[in-house]
């Protein structure tokens, strides 16, 4: 009985019930002990397999992996998940390419297909690495959200894709002299350097409207990494677990692109964020908003009877997820409907608002996704827009010059009132300003989302 085997499909069931289970936020939690425990079950078959292993360097490397995680776990808030996922992306990329390395640098001979799947591994997770932790940058503000683009840059990603290939193709074609002799290790430098490069201008020239797709498509390397490992160690767990991911986020990168109407393509090449002289400035003045006092918000609610509460990354920031609920529950003890609208891409990451708003245990059933709440603007009485920007914006819409035209967007312009509480008017993600905030049913109430909701229940108490 090949009990290695046996271990790795029990694990990749519990993998894949695991997804299954964190597409809603109620079995969310469940799904993730569910694989959780299905990795557990792969090491564990794996060291056992293993004959010549040093267990106590694999216990230190485990105690400190361990530690590293539950200060993650445990300080890190969930606006700062996103760049938690890229840094994870990006050391799963890294150790791969680091045991693909390992492999490589063996004094066994390799056959021409291991070498083949240590290229491949070395050239994805290096890229996957340097990639991961440019949109970790990005989205930390150590690096500019803006495309950083300069002339020829496509030209000069080309060129390094077709010296990967030469590359590649030196070392495969390079046969070895004698059993255990190497061919010119400087090419494998070349490799790992040439990749580390192309991960980094192919991440520096993408916008931070567009990194929910980013992170998706790099945690698809991360996956694709794996897998390659995996045919490189011929460990089945590691094949099966490595091709999940990297289908998985490939799944996910399209959802995503769906959900802001852009080809993979446009958003690798698209540049979205960079300063628009049609637009910025000059649509900016032209904007003329209304703002409003908390006391005046508090009268118009007390008049609705359907009330859907759109939350955003400024929601996200002021961890205002406690403060919606309690205005909600209120609003629900005076017979007000209240439903919430959740954009594919709110909150900069997919299920973002999702987890957010299950944290403050917010009734599922009141989350309702683009196609299903778009129909209810239509007699909704007021839609409080909390920090949501991009997926607001009717530009998308009908400006074919901005750059979310065709995005799908939340249709709350169509309710009778509209009220935004932002701290600024500053933009989006995508770098361009709202016309929504100027429309004649539209209402700003300036301010920190927590502290304005604190501030509106306290009102809608006093009515």
């Amino acid at each position: 009985m090949n009990i290695p085997n046996i271990s790795y499909v029990l694990a990749s069931v519990l993998f894949i019930l695991g997804i299954k289970k964190l597409s809603h936020p109620k079995s969310a939690q469940n799904g993730n002990t569910l694989a959780t425990i299905g990795m557990l079950i792969a090491i564990i078959s794996t060291l056992i397999s293993e004959g010549s292993l040093n267990f106590e360097l694999i216990f230190i490397g485990m105690i400190v992996g361990t530690f590293i995680g539950a200060i993650f776990a445990t300080r890190v808030e969930m606006t700062q998940m996103p760049q938690m996922v890229a840094i994870f992306n990006g050391f799963g990329g890294g150790a791969s390419a680091l045991v693909a390395a390992a492999e490589f640098l063996k004094s066994d001979p390799i056959t021409t297909f291991t070498l083949t799947t240590i290229i491949f591994s070395v050239f994805i997770g290096t890229l996957t690495f340097t990639g991961s932790f440019i949109a970790f940058g990005k989205l930390q503000g150590f690096i500019t959200g803006k495309p950083v683009i300069f002339p020829g840059q496509n030209f000069f990603n080309a060129f390094l894709a077709v010296f990967l290939f030469y590359i590649g193709y030196q070392i495969i074609n390079n046969p070895f002299i004698l059993p255990g002799q190497k061919i010119d290790i400087s090419f494998f430098y070349y490799l790992v350097a040439v990749s580390a490069v192309l991960g980094i201008a192919l991440t520096i020239p993408i916008g931070g409207a567009d990194m929910p797709v980013v992170i998706s498509l790099l945690n698809s390397y991360s996956g694709i990494a794996a897998a390659a490992t995996g045919f490189v160690l011929m460990n089945n767990g590691l094949i099966i677990a490595g091709s999940l991911v990297g289908a998985s986020g490939i799944i996910l990168t399209n959802i995503m692109c769906k959900g802001m109407n852009r080809s993979l393509a446009n958003v690798i090449f698209g540049a979205v964020g960079l300063e628009q002289e049609t637009l910025g400035n000059d649509t900016t003045k032209q904007i003329t908003v209304k703002s409003y006092s908390t006391e005046e918000a508090a009268m118009i609610f007390d008049a609705a009877e359907k009330v859907i509460v759109v939350p955003g990354y400024g929601l996200a920031v002021a961890q205002a997820q406690h403060a919606v609920r309690e205005v909600a529950e209120f609003l629900e003890t005076q017979n007000k409907q209240v439903l919430y609208a959740i954009h594919p891409v709110a909150g900069r990451m997919p299920g973002h608002m999702n987890v957010l708003l299950a944290e403050a245990n917010i009734p599922y059933e009141q989350l309702m996704d683009l196609d299903e709440i778009n129909p209810e603007f239509e007699d909704c009485d007021v839609a409080l827009v909390l920090g949501a920007n991009d997926v607001v914006n009717p530009a998308a819409r009908h400006d074919t010059s901005s750059p979310i035209y065709g995005m799908p967007i939340l249709d709350v312009d169509k309710s009778r009132t509209v009220m935004v509480n932002k701290r600024t008017m500053n933009t989006g993600f995508a770098g361009i300003q709202n016309e929504l905030f100027g429309y004649e049913n539209s209402i700003m109430i300036f301010g920190d989302a927590k502290d304005m909701l604190q501030q509106l229940l306290k009102d809608l108490k006093d009515l």
